[in-house]
C-alpha cells in the first residue's frame, strides 16, 4: 500500500456547501485510465458531430523539469457533448535507470487542479461531478481531502490517467468560457516514507474557442 499523510479538507470551488468528498477510497491513481471508453470523437480531426461549446487545445507544455520523469499531456476529446466534457490525457514516464516514487499522486496527473484565474477544474473521469450536463459547470463545491499520496514507477515505465475539463461556479454565465488558460502543478520525487528528495513545477496552457 502506497504511504499517505492525511491532513485536513479543503474546498477546491470557492462556493459554499459541500457537494462531495473525493479522495477517501484509495492511496492513489490504478494503473489505468479508470474507464472503459474515452474516446468520444477524433481529437485531431473535425468536431464530430453532435458536439457542443469550444473546443480544448493544448497550445504550449513546459520542457524538461530536472527531474528523472518525462511529463507529458494530450487531448483525448476535444469537444464537449451532451454526455461527457472535454477529456485531456496525463502521462508520467520513468526516464530514469532505477525505481522513482512520485508524489503528490493525484496533483501530479492535475486531478483537482484549476487553472490560475480559477475559472477551470480537471477532475478524474471516474468521479460524478456535480455539474451541469450539457453545460459542464460546476454546480457546486468540492471537498478534497488533502492527503499525501505516492505511487511508484519502474525504471521506463509509465503511468497515465484521463482527467475531465470543468467550468467553476465563477461570477460567470458561460458554461465552458472561452480563451487561454495555464494550469500548473508541482512534482516530487520522494522516498519511501513519503519524504520529498527533489520537486519542479510543470505545467501546461489550453486555449477554448
Amino acid at each position: 500500500m502506497n504511504p499517505t499523510r492525511r491532513r485536513y479538507l479543503r474546498g477546491v470551488c470557492g462556493i459554499g456547501g459541500v457537494a462531495c468528498l473525493a479522495g477517501c477510497a484509495s492511496d492513489g491513481p490504478g494503473d489505468g485510465d479508470g474507464e472503459s471508453d474515452d474516446s468520444g470523437g477524433d481529437a485531431g480531426g473535425t468536431r464530430p458531430e453532435g458536439t457542443g461549446g469550444p473546443g480544448v487545445s493544448i497550445v504550449s507544455t513546459d520542457g524538461d523539469v530536472g527531474l528523472p520523469v518525462d511529463l507529458g499531456v494530450e487531448v483525448v476529446r476535444e469537444a464537449a457533448t451532451a454526455d461527457h466534457p472535454p477529456r485531456l490525457r496525463t502521462t508520467l514516464t520513468n526516464a530514469s535507470d532505477r525505481r522513482v516514487r512520485v508524489g503528490e499522486g493525484r496533483a501530479v496527473h492535475f486531478e483537482y487542479v484549476s487553472d490560475g484565474s480559477g475559472a477551470l477544474t480537471f477532475l478524474p473521469v471516474d468521479m460524478e461531478a456535480p455539474a451541469e450536463p450539457d453545460c459542464w459547470r460546476l454546480t457546486d463545491s468540492i471537498a478534497v481531502t488533502e492527503e499525501y499520496r505516492t505511487f511508484e514507477l519502474g525504471a521506463g515505465e509509465s503511468r497515465s490517467r484521463s482527467i475531465d475539463l470543468y467550468a467553476t461556479p465563477a461570477d460567470t454565465d458561460a458554461c465552458l468560457p472561452v480563451g487561454e488558460y495555464r494550469f500548473e502543478t508541482t512534482v516530487s520525487i520522494v522516498s519511501d516514507d513519503a519524504e520529498p528528495q527533489s520537486s519542479a513545477e510543470w505545467g501546461f496552457s489550453v486555449v477554448l474557442e
